[in-house]
């Protein structure tokens, strides 16, 4: 059969079939095996028109899901006029050749058609991704998981590629000689650009992270972490009223925003919202967006926002902290908030996630409740960063005594003729760097816990 062209990977506004291949050590909810694949193909703007399920003890080599079961996505696509298949797996490059050439050809695609594509999980969230992506360091990072999974697969993606170049004289300088393949010519562009965005990438991370550090040494920082959709945003909004674009959509933030939250008078925290994690998210956004996820590994401690009112809230809870394990956050303080409890499955299946984690916090991010419980605990891990301080400084030095008004909480002042002493509640880091200044001197320091 004649080669069809595949000139795109985006499912916007594409009719779609679902196929899902259920293995033995599947991450898949068993209740609804293709629901957040559902998920993920609304929010990429495809629409769902049929599905198909299938198990499996282990992948079939040359089509994942076997020549029969192809035919069959074939027919289905064909019923419902699909052009698009999207699978629940992440396939090999021959897989997605085999399976586009078989399902293409029951379906009578002809020469010259776009015909059906196959997508799998990694490309549908590359695309999302790609689509929500606004910043220059968003968009630097997705383009670069997209080339890196892109490059073992120009040679069955992109099977109509033809030799160019070098087969006969007339071609200039630089062009004669035994010739290259288009496909070569399109893999050593991809390489030169991957080591390019790598670079730029790299240039940025290490910006990041000294920003990142020093942020840490001057504030006691919070990182907002969880599943996609689960209510980070609407949660970092009404802590901070930052505005922070929010939908119910998957994938809704991909840049990390920071504000400052006042917790009380004199003790303010640097609050983060995240990219929301997914279960088997393609280990290139991992690696690519390392930048992005800097906050949560630099936090001082984690808000782990679920959503108990999702029927596969189990499996998110364990895809955070998965995700969490791969960029190097372990054991880091963290808050397990049980969001959405305000609604009739959040109510329904709260008991069950406050005897698995009785310290964990109920809360609705949308209209606020509970949030004066999250306050005191956050305030508590606050407080064992904190110690109290005696200390003296001239009057007249304004500027420091600004400082202190603005950094710290105090509780009492008492002047004599041209000096001041305070005692105030802050953090051992603002301490720290008090103690470096030869205007104030420190008298007494007690720790609050």
């Amino acid at each position: 059969m004649a080669e069809l062209k595949r000139t795109e990977l985006s499912v916007h506004q594409e009719r779609a079939v679902l196929v899902g291949v259920i293995l033995p050590d599947s991450t898949a909810d068993p209740r609804d095996p293709l629901g957040e694949l559902g998920s993920l193909a609304k929010t990429a703007g495809a629409r769902v028109v049929g599905q198909i399920l299938q198990k499996r003890q282990s992948p079939d080599a040359g089509t994942y899901i076997g020549s029969g079961k192809a035919s069959d996505i074939a027919l289905l696509a064909m019923k419902e006029k699909a052009n698009v298949v999207l699978f629940d797996n992440d396939l090999s490059p021959s897989q997605i050749g085999s399976l586009e050439k078989i399902i293409n050809e029951v379906a009578g695609s002809k020469r010259g058609e776009e015909g059906i594509k196959v997508l799998d999980r990694s490309e549908l969230i590359l695309d999302i991704f790609a689509s929500r992506a606004h910043t220059h360091e968003a968009k630097l990072q997705v383009e670069l998981a997209q080339m890196q999974y892109t490059y073992p697969r120009l040679m069955k993606m992109w099977g109509h590629l033809e030799r160019i170049a070098g087969q006969g004289g007339g071609m200039g300088i630089g062009t004669r000689g035994p010739g290259e393949t288009q496909l070569e010519s399109d893999r050593r562009l991809v390489r030169d650009r991957i080591s390019a965005l790598r670079r730029d990438i790299e240039k940025i991370q290490e910006r990041k992270s000294r920003i990142v550090a020093a942020r840490t040494l001057e504030h006691f920082t919070v990182c907002i972490v969880g599943y996609t959709n689960a209510g980070k945003s609407t949660l970092f909004n009404t802590l901070t009223a930052a505005g922070t674009y929010a939908d119910d959509k998957l994938f809704a933030t991909l840049d990390t925003k920071t504000r400052s939250w006042k917790l009380e008078r004199g003790t303010e925290v640097m609050l983060s919202d995240t990219v929301g994690f997914v279960r088997d998210l393609p280990h290139n956004l991992v690696a690519s967006f390392k930048a992005t996820l800097e906050e949560a590994v630099h936090a001082d401690l984690l808000l782990h926002v679920l959503d108990v009112g999702h029927p596969h809230a189990e499996q998110q809870f364990k895809s955070v902290h998965e995700v969490l394990d791969d960029i190097g956050v372990k054991d880091k303080p963290e808050i397990l908030l049980l969001n959405k409890t305000d609604t009739p499955e959040g109510e329904e299946n709260y008991p069950f996630w406050r005897n698995m984690h009785p310290d964990a916090i109920p809360i609705s991010a949308r209209t606020g409740k509970g949030l004066e419980h999250l306050l005191v605990e956050v305030l508590r891990a606050v407080r064992g960063t904190q110690v109290d301080v005696t200390l003296e400084a001239d009057v007249a030095n304004g500027k420091l005594l600004s400082f202190l008004e603005s950094h710290t909480r105090i509780h009492d002042r008492q002047f004599d003729d041209n000096r001041v002493t305070l005692k105030a509640i802050m953090g051992k880091r603002t301490l720290a760097d008090l103690q470096k200044n030869d205007q104030v001197e420190v008298k007494k320091v007690e720790s609050l816990v």
